[in-house]
């Protein structure tokens, strides 16, 4: 029942105390709103309170005199007093809904900004669906806990008045009763490891639940390529039912302590009635007074259920805090040793003894040193896993490296200011991920004040922006989520046409080329050759138009540069380059076509 419900990487323990105190911070900008809800609380409960109080003086008029005068007063005061009563918690609800509704946004914000704040190893180990689930599911957990505190506050000081008014009545009964009170808490104490333990395991079971629909959904189209619906579905079952038996078990144990506390109630009014009633036909008490001591004893015991029963519900609110506050408090990996501003980098990148890995069983580079220089275009090339990839990743500071250096301009890239730094880093992977939005809202992302007539420069430059115009709706055609309306080729031109608009000093293009028809492919080389002259650029390169354009091919197996020089010079040398030349890119050749033509003729 409990594999996959493991505590995540960044998830930690944190005392009930520390929890408290965070949550008081939290509503500290809201206090104005709280004085306002206590107030409130406490008028409420008063008025409350004396309802059964009145109710005795009618009935002790009634039994001695009765005057229908007399009555219909007390009746009209009891009225007014549940009418006042409504009205207080009335405003109460409205105040405690606002300042609960700001510490939940408040909340939401300060998660999803810390999640914002993370590289890209941070979502490789968390999937997305569990991190949605605590920023929305457990804020709302929390918001609700807060909620039925406010609640059993009230019932408490219902209860307070109550007692004192009954010491007034009956020493000894209301001592009775004070001596019976300590049970409902000592049960409600020893539900509360348990309550503790399944409400996080049940949080947990709900979030892989929502983290395996995003991911489901997402792959959707894969599912249905290959047939696999009967098989998502049996999945997202397994997952469903575990998720149902982790809560079913979590509501019983909270739900179990509400019987365990009827049951000590019957036996104390059971108790108490006899007693009672015998005072009252010893004239000790009259019937007024034994109605208001039975009554109130029914208004002080349901407040008494809902304290003794809010502790173990209470650890619902608290887990939920301790998971949000878990993902705020995980401190980011790419962190920045200083807030230089590149105002216009020229560009040159400097791998010093570079040291990274993805985990720690295997490193991706040991030692790596590559100079790139001033407007240099370089390829990558090599086998997968040979770390082209990586070296883009690292240059956008989407992972830390964990030794030696990355320098821009003779400066670490850890020392200049992250936003900043960015803009002036231009990456086309080879996957285009579009928002849904229009096309125009897409090519415009990065960049805030642009007019449309730029961005339609920006497509010119891609190659041409004739496509656009085929569209319903041209540049204001929503692309759908992913940009699924659109073939993979016009989502790939959007991107180029994103990264163009941004004139970045460093272009890194993860063969960018290679989601577009030839036609088109024909055309982006040419606007690729234009963008990239007076730039550096990196291109990772499954193509041989760019091997052949460039000014250097840096030659990687396993994270080790094995080979440098232009395309003629490698090939002369007959080594690993010459031989991903003649297995990866000698058949894109116009002589090999011809060869092949010959041949088959």
């Amino acid at each position: 029942m409990w594999v996959g419900l493991e505590a995540e990487e960044y998830d930690r323990e944190i005392r009930d105390r520390t929890l408290l105190k965070r949550i008081f911070d939290y509503f500290r900008p809201y206090k104005n709103y709280m004085f306002i809800v206590v107030g409130l609380l406490i008028l409420s409960s008063l008025s409350n309170s004396f309802v059964p109080l009145i109710t005795s003086i009618a009935i002790n008029n009634l039994a001695v005199s009765p005057n229908l005068f007399s009555f219909i007063i007390l009746i009209g005061l009891i009225f007014i007093l549940n009418i006042i009563t409504y009205v207080f918690n009335y405003f109460r609800y409205i105040y405690a809904a606002r300042a609960i509704g700001n510490v939940e946004l408040d909340l939401r914000k300060n998660a999803t900004e810390s999640v914002l704040e993370h590289d890209l190893s941070f979502f490789d180990k968390n999937p997305v669906g569990k991190i949605v689930s605590r920023i929305n599911t457990d804020s709302r957990d929390f918001a609700q806990t807060v909620d039925l505190t406010i609640e059993v506050a009230s019932n408490f000081i219902v209860m307070i008045i109550l007692i004192i008014l009954l010491f007034f009545f009956n020493v000894i009964l209301t001592s009775a009763i004070l001596i019976m009170i300590p049970l409902f808490f000592i049960i409600a104490f020893f539900y509360r490891k348990f309550a503790r333990k399944m409400t996080l395991f049940g949080q947990r079971a709900l979030a892989s639940v929502n983290a395996y629909v995003k991911e489901s959904f997402s792959g959707i189209q894969i599912a249905k390529t290959f047939r696999q619906e009967p098989k998502l579905y049996k999945q997202f079952n397994d997952v469903n039912i575990q998720s149902y038996k982790v809560n079913l078990k979590r509501a019983l144990i909270l739900n179990a302590i509400f019987p365990t506390l009827s049951i000590i109630q019957g036996t104390v009014l059971t108790v108490l009635v006899y007693y009672g009633g015998n005072f009252l036909i010893f004239g000790v008490f009259n019937a007024g007074e034994f109605n208001f001591f039975f009554q109130s004893l029914s208004f002080l015991f349901f407040p008494l259920l809902t304290i003794a029963s809010f502790w173990p519900q209470f650890q619902s609110g608290l887990s939920a805090s301790e998971r949000i506050f878990a993902i705020i408090d995980t401190p980011p990996v790419v962190v920045q040793n200083d807030n230089i501003e590149p105002f216009k980098l020229r560009g040159e990148i400097e791998f010093k003894n570079l040291i990274f890995q993805y985990d720690e069983n295997k490193r991706v580079f040991d030692n790596f040193s590559l100079k790139i220089n001033p407007g240099e275009s370089i390829a990558l090339v090599g086998h997968t896993g040979a770390g082209k990839s990586s070296i883009a990743k690292l240059i956008a500071r989407f992972y830390e490296y964990q030794g030696g250096d990355i320098l821009i301009d003779g400066i670490s890239i850890r020392n200049y200011n992250l936003k900043n730094y960015r803009e002036q880093i231009g990456l086309i992977p080879q996957t285009p991920f579009l928002w849904s939005d229009t096309v125009e809202k897409n090519i415009s992302y990065g960049c805030s004040e642009v007019s449309c007539d730029d961005v339609t420069v920006a497509l010119d430059r891609t190659g041409g922006s004739d496509w656009v115009n085929s569209l319903p709706e041209g540049l204001q055609t929503n692309v759908g989520e992913r940009g699924a309306l659109l073939s993979m080729g016009q989502r790939q031109l959007v991107v180029f046409a994103r990264v163009l608009l941004q004139n970045p000093s460093i272009l890194i293009l993860d063969e960018a080329t290679a989601s577009v028809d030839p036609f088109t492919e024909t055309k982006i080389q040419d606007a690729m050759e234009k963008t990239m002259q007076g730039r550096t650029s990196i291109i990772i390169a499954h193509r041989l138009w760019t091997v052949r354009h460039v000014d250097r091919i840096v030659v990687l197996d396993h994270g080790k540069i094995v080979e440098q020089g232009n395309h003629d010079q490698l090939m002369k040398q007959g080594g690993t380059y010459a031989k991903l030349y003649d297995t990866y890119f000698r058949h894109q050749s116009l002589k090999y076509i011809e060869e092949m033509g010959k041949i088959v003729n």
